[in-house]
């Protein structure tokens, strides 16, 4: 559907959960400033459609993205790891699926992706094509560079490390599949990667944290704390790593935001987040994430928080 570039209206914070403010505490513990959310900040109101920015990205034009540089080459199909064997080291016998946003070749198959899905707590669109930068740099090449990347770090930490799709499908997988493929993997941490669309001058990252969901085939109520620590250690290490500040415009700061509104968290039933690594549509966070070592940084700050939490 086409992207709406109006600047997002202005909501009232909810106040933050037990488990959410566990983990304003812990961003704030890693160096990023970031206090509780406070009454009336605004927030960008959660968009309709699938689970993340709904857009139809523009033809790429103009300054294109670094060259991939370090990123791991595509050699697994969906749901499953590298095929090479992994190293020992801290994180053997962990598992960890990567969901890399949305799909390159979705914005080929419209028709399949508006398809409605049960979310648990009512019906939503299959998937979206996601947004992408003004010069056309596509979230969907951004999620799956990053997303390899991010495997390649894990795995040298001998973790198990599954994507939910490698651009080895047509389009999809959906929303409801995405959890399912963590669900059934029965992994220790579920981390989908994104960027957000919103209006320029909104710029910095969030970590969007699961709430307390029971409805139809949604229960979150067993992943509500560990999704809320994994994404604020997520959120700490991207801060130091990286150098990106927490979110302008969600979070009140904190760099945390929590949804009720997502199937793939709603249809979660292990520890899973999603982080929204930059805007694409501000100038100078694209700048950031068309840059193969800034990209290369984000992926690092990513594992680093995947680590702790799994080392506990």
């Amino acid at each position: 559907m086409p992207y709406d570039d109006s600047p997002p209206p202005t909501r009232r914070a909810r106040p933050l959960s037990v488990a959410a403010a566990l983990a304003a505490v812990c961003l704030t513990a890693a160096g990023c400033g970031g206090g509780p959310e406070a009454d009336g900040a605004g927030a960008a109101s959660p968009r309709p459609g699938a689970d993340a920015a709904s857009s139809t990205a523009p033809t790429p034009t103009g300054k294109q993205p670094e060259p991939s540089g370090t990123a791991s080459p595509s050699d697994s199909g969906s749901g499953s790891g590298s095929a090479k064997p992994l190293p020992k080291g801290p994180l053997t016998g962990r598992t960890v699926v990567i969901d890399p946003g949305h799909n390159p070749r979705n914005r080929d198959h419209t028709r399949e992706i508006n398809e409605q899905v049960d979310i648990g707590t009512g019906r939503k669109e299959c998937d979206t094509t996601g947004t992408s930068t003004d010069d056309g740099y596509a979230e969907a090449r951004f999620t799956l560079d990053v997303s390899h990347r991010l495997r390649t770090l894990l795995e040298a930490e001998g973790a198990r490390v599954r994507l939910t799709h490698d651009a080895d499908r047509p389009f999809g997988p959906c929303i409801d599949e995405r959890a399912r493929i963590g669900n059934e993997a029965k992994a220790d941490a579920v981390v989908s990667v994104h960027a957000d669309g919103s209006a320029v001058g909104n710029r910095g990252f969030h970590v969007i944290l699961p709430a307390e969901v029971r409805g139809g085939g949604a229960d979150t109520s067993k992943i509500v704390r560990s999704s809320a620590d994994l994404g604020a250690r997520i959120a700490g290490h991207f801060v130091r790593t990286t150098g990106s500040e927490p979110s302008n415009y969600i979070g009140g700061k904190t760099g945390l935001d929590t949804r009720n509104d997502l199937g793939g968290l709603n249809l979660s039933t292990v520890p899973k987040v999603f982080v929204e690594c930059g805007n694409m549509r501000d100038p100078k966070d694209a700048a950031l994430l068309t840059s193969a070592s800034w990209r290369q940084k984000a992926a690092q700050g990513m594992a680093d928080g995947i680590s702790s939490y799994l080392k506990g």
